[in-house]
């Protein structure tokens, strides 16, 4: 990862030089060739080097990745805006990485094109090695959402791509990288081209097609993006949305693909089930009130309002974090001039298993509910038998309890993140609404989410530093930070 990161700096760089920003692309050159020479030393030490940790030891990678690589990120960052901190530079690589795209940045004519490029770049590395990390790392660990799967119960058969690869944790890693990355990699330049004959700028268009892939949110401001997105340009966005709601849209290659595919797949389904539902709840909730009020409603203005509600809902489903254009006549269509908690909602159950969303995961929604529909079943027939199904044969016996336990840690995590901010001078509503926004990477909820939006540059730096800190554990998640700080694990 470190090598990649330094080879993608050359890509800012030739940008800046062709813009005729010379200054901004002699700090990506140099740092690209840092990079690299720090890289091959690196690689010399480690030659022939047999990994001394385990099972474990990727996973201790993937975490020193987060908290690490947005250090070397920042130089550049910093020797083309002098004008910002170290401290900050590292804070915004660090959202851009864990697809959060919270930015301290509010005025976007502050960073130059180059600066918007990198952000948006950075996240899209960090969706990819999300891609990767599920498949390589996560799935063999039974984290991530795996743990709740029939392939984590002791006894089943295993399959898949991580399976079916030799045991050395670096071959595997690098065998998901050979499969995933010409299709993550494909899927964003289909989106790119579809963009900019959408009516958006080259710059612009790139920007928004690396961050719906990698939902990270990060968009390079009207100055850059150019024409505004339109229905057409959200429509596309939304149908690449779409990938981030179930890995068996884009891959079969994990343990979730078992049984009956993207048709019978639980995340995908309740997905759409939840698409569908909030905004015809939003749409509903008007004619109550233009019932009781006598309000004109017109059919043009339903239409868009409708489409406002879908686009958006969507997106933070996701934890993209896109906000349509035409949400304000959504919010007026509704009569709700802040459904912030609606969204917040939205973000903390997030998106499908082994993808670049964050939240809570639609799996482990989808266990909750089996097993509480299952308990109302038997309430009427206390003696009655039910199958499994297709859907539910995905999940283990115990899959509910299991996702019970991490919604009860997401829980602890989210009062102790809100607590520690409250604890550095954060008012209690900016804290629900910023440890909401990191925990379920979904950055743009400081814009949205609360009564007014959130300005992160005003906030201190430990205040920064809890939120840094919330980042990673909302993209690694809590079972992952527990496995890694349980010392029997490691003599395995």
């Amino acid at each position: 990862m470190f090598g990649t990161a330094s080879v993608s700096m050359f890509v800012p760089a030739g940008y800046a030089a062709v813009a005729d920003r010379h200054a901004t692309s002699q700090a990506f050159f140099y740092a690209a060739l840092l990079g690299c020479v720090v890289f091959m030393l690196i690689a010399i030490a480690h030659a022939g080097r047999a990994p001394r940790h385990g099972a474990l030891g990727p996973l201790m990678s993937l975490f020193c990745a987060f908290a690490f690589l947005p250090v070397f990120f920042a130089v550049p960052f910093v020797e083309a805006l002098p004008t910002t901190r170290f401290y900050n530079a590292y804070f915004e690589m660090l959202s851009a990485l864990t697809t959060t795209g919270a930015t301290l940045f509010d005025d976007p004519a502050r960073l130059g094109p180059a600066l918007h490029l990198w952000r948006a770049q950075v996240g899209w590395m960090g969706g990819l090695l999300m891609w990767v990390a599920a498949v390589a790392i996560l799935a063999p660990l039974n984290l991530g959402g795996f743990e709740v799967t029939a392939q984590a119960e002791p006894g089943r058969r295993e399959t898949g791509l991580y399976n079916d690869a030799p045991i050395n944790p670096n071959r595997r890693i690098w065998r998901a990288v050979q499969t995933l990355t010409p299709l993550y990699a494909g899927l964003t330049l289909m989106l790119w081209v579809l963009l900019i004959f959408s009516g958006q700028s080259a710059l612009g268009a790139l920007c928004r097609a690396m961050s719906v892939m990698a939902t990270s949110g990060i968009s390079a401001g009207p100055a850059i993006d150019g024409a505004p997105v339109g229905v057409v340009g959200e429509m596309i966005l939304a149908l690449f949305m779409l990938f981030a709601l179930s890995r068996l849209t884009f891959s079969s290659d994990t343990m979730t693909a078992s049984q009956g595919g993207l048709r019978t797949d639980p995340e995908f389904r309740i997905g759409l089930m939840i698409i569908a539902l909030v905004p015809f709840v939003l749409f509903a909730r008007h004619f109550l009130g233009a019932f009781e009020l006598g309000g004109n409603d017109t059919f043009l203005g339903g239409i868009v309002a409708l489409w406002g509600s879908l686009f958006t809902v969507l997106s933070f489903l996701s934890t993209t974090g896109f906000v349509s254009e035409y949400w304000a006549e959504t919010q007026n269509w509704s009569g709700l001039r802040t459904p912030g908690l609606i969204l917040m909602g939205l973000a903390l159950v997030g998106g499908g298993v082994a993808t670049t969303a964050g939240g809570v995961k639609l799996l482990r929604v989808f266990a909750l509910y089996r097993n509480a529909m299952r308990e109302m079943e038997q309430l009427v027939h206390p003696n009655s038998v039910s199958g499994a199904g297709v859907a539910g044969r995905r999940l283990q016996s115990g899959g509910a309890f299991i996702a019970w336990i991490f919604f009860m840690l997401f829980a602890l995590s989210f009062a102790a993140v809100t607590l520690a901010l409250t604890l550095v001078g954060v008012t209690f509503d900016e804290a629900l609404v910023l440890s909401i926004a990191m925990l379920s990477t979904t950055g743009p909820l400081t814009e949205v989410g609360g009564q007014s939006p959130i300005t992160l540059m005003a906030l201190s730096d430990p205040a920064k530093a809890i939120l840094a800190g919330a980042m990673v554990l909302g993209r690694l998640e809590m079972l992952a930070i527990i496995a890694l700080l349980t010392p029997d694990l490691w003599r395995g």
